[in-house]
């Protein structure tokens, strides 16, 4: 396993927590990161993040675990297709159910093919995915008004279940990009490489 020569951390705003990612961004993306949050249940997130040289997922795996259990997820995209990878110990589940929560559906998915038209992926409760479509549709330095919609296999935290997400990206000036998903919009302020400073009700960089 190679280094990552950078290095970015953010601290969650919607819950106690934060986000560490190592990163080589020099062709494409290679990201490790870790995240450790409060909420719904106490847990960490292990991931790594790989694209190809145009900023288009190749592979995301993804590992959570909490207080008596463990989940594990592999999304694998070649020839326009997606493989999904999955397995888990203990019962999470019954977790969130004893703290008074919804029990977590299985993680990944059983239709892939829904998948089909995603080219990012997006980790709840991680910033650093964002930065996959403004990169790879070109968006930094991009006229304001300038707008794309994506579908993305968006991976839900701590279940991982994978479910097909509509999100628009618009370029509102230098810093800002419009972010909608789901009837929910932000402004995300990034960074001159197009990596998220501040996710109003997420997140905010702090290295």
């Amino acid at each position: 396993m190679g280094t990552l020569p950078k290095a970015m951390l953010w601290r969650r705003t919607d819950t106690p927590g934060t986000d560490l990612a190592l990163l080589d961004d020099r062709r494409g993306l290679h990201a490790r990161g870790v995240t450790a949050a409060l909420d719904p249940i106490p847990f960490t997130c292990r991931y790594e993040l790989v694209t190809d040289e145009t900023w288009a997922t190749a592979h995301l795996d993804v590992s959570v675990e909490g207080a008596g259990w463990l989940r594990t997820l592999r999304l694998e995209r070649a020839a326009g297709r997606w493989r999904v990878t999955t397995a888990e110990q203990g019962d999470l589940a019954r977790a969130l159910t004893s703290a008074g929560h919804t029990p977590a559906g299985l993680p990944g998915t059983e239709e892939p093919d829904r998948l089909a038209e995603a080219i990012d992926i997006d980790l709840a409760g991680a910033p650093l995915p964002n930065t996959l479509p403004i990169r790879r549709l070109g968006l930094l330095g991009a006229t304001p008004g300038t707008a794309y919609s994506v579908t993305v296999a968006w991976v839900l935290v701590p279940s991982l279940e994978v479910l097909p997400s509509d999100q628009t990206y618009r370029v509102v000036d230098g810093s800002t990009i419009r972010f909608d998903i789901d009837g929910f919009g932000t402004d995300l302020t990034v960074d001159k490489e197009g990596y998220v400073l501040r996710f109003p009700g997420l997140a905010e960089r702090a290295a």
